[in-house]
């Protein structure tokens, strides 16, 4: 096998983008760039800055920061990004989408991690990085393992679209029963009333990480810890015991305030998440979690924003009668059991993909003979 260096293959992106130019669908930063390999979501909001680096289809984007977090993404689309996602541009004799897998590899990013600098948070070193040393294969060759590499992200994006569909179908469900009244001739019910959030739910945040951390699940480390992030659901790590076990929401508190998650399994909050656990007495996880994402959620503080618990806890909400909720958390799990195989699919095609990686990076696989 004969290698290059990245340096001999592609090179850094430096050109600027007018940041008036940029719309939140094509500005990039490392909070909405999703871990482990995971693509990109829509960003909150664009910077204050004038200009920031320019991209274009086919580039190669990656977080700088903490490069554990192995945040890459192949753009589908020009746009602009921040100062700490590098912007890679492959030359025409090399195959952007190969290269891109080259760089999506365990092996890269832990290249990428030891010659990082910084603890507290390691920033990738960039002329290390174009040190790092890419197999040579034809041109054929990179197509025919891109292809292969390829069919099981462009399942993996499907099941993600069948699944944004399937949310979107549940919360217009819930428009449908609890803003519009649709089945109750447009008008609240009698019986129903709007009560503060504390007095049907238990609430809480979470405190430091643990002591115990993976960025990989596996073996005992299976407990996944969350965290106000936006990107990947906010998943943090692993970790080896969990801390909340009943079925229940989470709001970020900090930072970007406001974002809510359904959380299914046990799970670790971690700074300052703030969890709420519903009295099944009166409410499901998942009407509560449909009706806080129908809602406005904001905090307060002039530097950075900030939810506590007292505050959240005041939070009026609308309880219907038991029935009703019963009837409306039975309807939407049917859509929330599809998408939970949806996911578990692409957890098994994302494992698949990433042990055929190295593999056909090495020549250990053939491709011709993969291809068959």
């Amino acid at each position: 096998m004969r290698y290059k260096t990245l340096s001999e293959v592609g090179s850094y992106v430096s050109e600027k983008i007018n940041v008036s130019k940029l719309r939140l669908e094509n500005y990039i930063s490392t909070d909405n760039m999703i871990s482990n390999r995971g693509g990109i979501s829509l960003a909150t909001k664009l910077p204050s800055v004038k200009t920031t680096t320019a991209f274009q289809k086919g580039d190669i984007l990656i977080s700088n920061i903490r490069p554990y977090f192995k945040k890459i993404w192949l753009a589908d689309k020009s746009g602009g990004c921040s100062n700490d996602v590098l912007v890679i541009r492959s030359d025409s004799n090399f195959s952007n989408r190969f290269l891109y897998y080259v760089l999506s590899s365990d092996t890269f990013f832990d290249y990428a991690v030891s010659t990082s600098k910084g603890t507290k948070m390691p920033r990738g070193d960039k002329s290390s990085i174009m040190k790092y040393t890419v197999p040579l294969f034809s041109l054929e060759e990179q197509e025919l393992i891109s292809d292969i590499l390829k069919s099981y992200d462009e399942k993996i994006q499907l099941n993600k679209r069948i699944n944004h569909h399937l949310e979107q179908m549940a919360q217009a469900i819930f428009k449908s029963w609890f803003i519009d009244f649709e089945p109750f001739k447009g008008k609240i019910p009698e019986e129903w009333e709007y009560v503060s959030l504390s007095e049907v739910s238990k609430l809480s945040a979470g405190g430091d990480k643990p002591l115990i951390v993976s960025d990989k699940k596996s073996g005992s480390l299976n407990i996944p810890i969350f965290s106000n992030s936006i990107s990947n659901y906010g998943l943090y790590g692993y970790t080896n015991k969990a801390q909340i076990f009943e079925e229940a929401v989470t709001v970020s508190a900090r930072g970007t305030v406001g974002n809510v998650n359904l959380r299914v399994s046990p799970y670790v909050p971690i700074v300052r998440l703030i969890s709420v656990i519903p009295n099944k007495n009166y409410l499901s996880a998942k009407y509560l979690y449909y009706y806080l994402k129908s809602i406005p959620i904001s905090g307060v503080g002039t530097t950075q924003q900030q939810l506590t618990v007292p505050d959240f806890g005041r939070y009026s909400i609308l309880l219907p009668s038991k029935q009703v909720v019963n009837d409306f958390t039975t309807k939407v799990q049917v859509l929330l059991n599809e998408m939970i195989c949806n996911e578990k699919e692409n957890v098994k095609l994302s494992q698949i993909r990433d042990s055929l990686l190295p593999k056909l990076l090495s020549g250990e696989l053939v491709v011709s003979q993969t291809a068959k």
